[in-house]
């Protein structure tokens, strides 16, 4: 299977009235097991970098440069994405090297400026992309608080997301309609008349982030409503990290990392495989 774009990807899920799954990459064994669960669930993801993830390992391209080579070896289709991105000096990192390591999309992410700063931002940097061939995201937020558009009680206005939208170009936008970042359990209540009311306001298609604070009912219901990619961050690292707890309490003496990596791989590969056909509806 070759590696995808991004747009392909969500290209095909609005055409099915379906959802793209994009799964937070922090570690090469990270994409291995998202690469993995999408392989059993027979359904096209997005391995996402964040800017907090290219921060950790302070630098892009190893990183870019793994999940490339997983995605062409995958067996379905794997577009790779760069998630929030504030920093102008990575968009511009990331931008030269995407067509390297075949980088298929970028969110640019201005949402802390207010928001005449923020349409500028975007649209600056949404038409260099665009002339790249890269696919688009962006969002409105709130100054103040670490969640920005996803903080607890935002939501996007339809009208202002809608202007947004034309004014900046960007190929897809990130709504806040009930779902934050970090969310340890899956208690996020979203407001579905509004996803509908922005599905229909705004001419690109909607991402939610902060899913692993949703149910698996309450995210089918919102790609029934309209959302077209589905962020999925947290979840994987509840299970990645718990599963490494459970193999070093069971196996006290372990020092060998591939041992308790291998196991929590494993369990995040099904973590990945369940809300595939969650987020794309099989």
């Amino acid at each position: 299977m070759t590696l995808a774009s991004t747009s392909d990807l969500v290209a095909a899920a609005v055409a099915a009235g379906s959802a793209v799954p994009a799964f937070n990459v922090i570690t090469l064994e990270h994409a291995e097991a998202i690469a993995e669960g999408a392989g059993r669930a027979r359904t096209p993801v997005l391995l996402q970098l964040s800017e907090n993830a290219v921060r950790y390992h302070g630098a892009l391209e190893p990183l870019l440069a793994a999940c490339r080579e997983i995605a062409r070896a995958a067996t379905v289709p794997v577009a790779i994405h760069l998630d929030h991105v504030e920093d102008a000096a990575l968009i511009d990192r990331t931008l030269d090297a995407a067509a390297e390591f075949g980088v298929g999309s970028i969110m640019v992410d201005a949402s802390k400026l207010d928001y005449e700063a923020n349409v500028a931002a975007t649209a600056s940097a949404a038409s260099r992309a665009h002339a790249l061939g890269l696919w688009v995201e962006a969002e409105l937020g709130a100054i103040g608080g670490k969640d920005g558009a996803h903080a607890p009680g935002v939501r996007t206005v339809p009208a202002e997301a809608r202007a947004f939208a034309a004014a900046t170009g960007v190929d897809g936008l990130a709504v806040a309609v009930g779902s934050s970042h970090a969310m340890r359990d899956r208690s996020a209540s979203l407001d579905f008349d509004l996803i509908a009311e922005l599905a229909d306001a705004v001419p690109v298609p909607l991402v939610l982030h902060g899913s692993s604070g949703v149910a698996d009912a309450d995210i089918r219901r919102a790609v029934r409503a309209g959302i077209r990619k589905v962020n999925i961050g947290t979840a994987l690292n509840l299970s990645w990290t718990g599963a490494v707890r459970a193999w070093l309490a069971d196996h006290p003496d372990d020092v060998d990392p591939r041992k308790y990596s291998a196991h929590a791989r494993d369990a995040t590969a099904a973590v990945v495989a369940q809300l595939c056909e969650v987020v794309s509806g099989h």
